[in-house]
């Protein structure tokens, strides 16, 4: 006989079933019925999506307002807001009757992994590369004020129950969440419409750096002005 195989002694058996959605996540705080529509404002918040979503191919395509100077900026761009307009249907239909099996044309995805990576490497990764990298374009800020607000839609999402008690049940925390989340493309049409090409190139964290060097060493490059007192005669 011979010696035993070190990997078959030794092999690691790794499970990469799917981690399920709790099914506590369906109930949200406000279920309420408003002109026939079941969880109302849950699927009434989802409307700015839409909106935003339209707004934004049309400004896109015609007379390509944004000046998208790349054919692949334009088709990106595009996907993007076809994505933004597409999560105002998909998301109001699982909030009509939200269950496993509607939460997939909201997510499309029953695991959990692909949705977190999904969900938070983003919030990470866009503002690092805001703030370090170098822009072609103005306006790069905009990046850092969508992110913060995906951010705080997070948080709205998580203290749905807490943020409805603290209104005194008029809206709840997923609901503001949709409305803040919706806020992302919104500001990035405006960092479309008003960006221009970058003449000089420098990551915000070396203008942060700058203006700091500058302020630590009292350098408020404030105007200074002389005053002369002229006398003036009167008349005899």
């Amino acid at each position: 006989m011979g010696e035993p195989n070190v990997m078959e002694a030794y092999h690691i058996r790794v499970n990469f079933t799917a981690i399920p959605q709790s099914q506590d996540y369906h109930n949200f705080a406000d279920q309420r019925t408003f002109l026939g529509i079941p969880n109302a404002l849950n699927v009434i918040s989802n409307f700015p999506f839409l909106i935003i979503g339209l707004i934004g191919l049309v400004l896109c395509h015609y007379g390509n307002y944004f000046k998208l100077s790349l054919q692949g900026e334009l088709w990106g761009w595009t996907c993007f807001y076809v994505g933004v307009a597409a999560v105002a249907f998909g998301s109001s239909y699982y909030h009509l009757k939200p269950n496993d099996d509607t939460l997939v044309w909201d997510r499309f995805f029953d695991d959990l992994r692909p949705y977190a990576l999904i969900q938070f490497v983003p919030c990470i990764a866009i503002p690092l590369m805001a703030i370090l990298l170098p822009p072609m374009y103005t306006h790069s800020t905009y990046w850092l004020w969508a992110a913060g607000f995906y951010l705080l839609a997070k948080v709205l999402e998580a203290t749905d129950d807490v943020v409805y008690k603290w209104t005194y049940h008029i809206v709840s925390g997923h609901t503001l969440k949709h409305l803040f989340a919706a806020m992302v493309p919104v500001f990035l049409t405006f960092m479309l419409a008003k960006r221009s090409l970058e003449p000089e190139r420098q990551s915000l964290y070396k203008i942060w750096r700058i203006s700091w060097t500058k302020v630590k060493d009292g350098d408020s490059n404030v105007e200074s002005y002389t005053y002369s007192r002229v006398e003036v005669e009167e008349p005899q």
